[in-house]
């Protein structure tokens, strides 16, 4: 069976969550979001397409800073309403430099930071 994009059910914006993790190792990378074009680009590319509600258009992960994902295996919930993606993950997944964007974790009521950016 062909798969369609379409088929996915977006919000009221079109868009969906999708959640980036490590192929290797499962680590749980990013959230971000994708409209049906991006799903699309990610699939025909292999290079993982994210939208920016902030600015409102297409980036290719790692396309300024280097820190690419390679996809390889797309995944979709069983209510279609959720992405994840497993990746290759080059450099660091987060804009803070850090290899995942979940470095805050909290314990006993403290928030507790989990890494330090890379360098």
């Amino acid at each position: 069976m062909t798969f369609d994009a379409k088929k996915l059910r977006y919000n009221d914006q079109g868009l969906l969550p999708v959640i980036a993790q490590d192929h290797d190792s499962l680590e749980v990378l990013m959230l971000a979001w994708m409209n049906a074009e991006a799903v699309e680009r990610t699939l025909e590319t292999g290079k993982v397409t994210y939208w920016s509600r902030s600015r409102q258009s297409f980036w290719i992960k790692g396309e300024t800073s280097g820190h690419t994902q390679k996809l390889i295996d797309l995944r979709y919930d069983c209510d279609q309403d959720c992405i994840l993606v497993l990746v290759e993950q080059i450099g660091a997944a987060c804009h803070t430099m850090r290899r995942s964007c979940f470095y805050t974790a909290v314990r006993d009521g403290e928030e507790i930071e989990l890494m330090k950016p890379e360098h």
